[in-house]
């Protein structure tokens, strides 16, 4: 029981990194250059938990590891346009620093997660 209500629990947490992350970019300014950088964390940042939320209902252990691998996959790449956000000065540095910190967390939680279930 206890387990299902961590998995609730980090769905819920994944489900609110993706709205922060929405309202991360919706507040870029409107030119060439932020519009790729935010479809592009915008897509990886909502990813993390929609592919968490379907690893839960996964058909096998395989199907599992699968999608926790792509999760893991998903919490890189966001980092990886955060840190890009940074160098290029783009959103709010406060709002940045706290979704990097989150995605950071998220990407070792889920590759514990993975690990385990991979018997490592």
């Amino acid at each position: 029981m206890a387990n299902i209500e961590a998995n609730r629990q980090l769905e819920e947490r994944t489900l609110a990194f993706a709205v922060a992350v929405v309202r991360f970019v919706a507040a870029f300014p409107r030119v060439d250059a932020s519009a790729v950088i935010g479809r592009q964390l915008l897509k990886s940042g909502t990813s993390i938990g929609a592919n968490y939320r379907e690893a839960n209902r996964a058909e096998s252990k395989d199907d599992f590891i699968h999608k926790t691998a792509i999760v893991v996959k998903e919490a890189s790449e966001t980092d990886y346009w955060l840190e890009l956000c940074a160098r290029t000065d783009l959103g709010d540095p406060i709002q940045r620093a706290s979704l990097n910190q989150e995605a950071r967390e998220l990407l070792a939680i889920f590759t514990t997660i993975n690990r385990r279930a991979k018997g490592r």
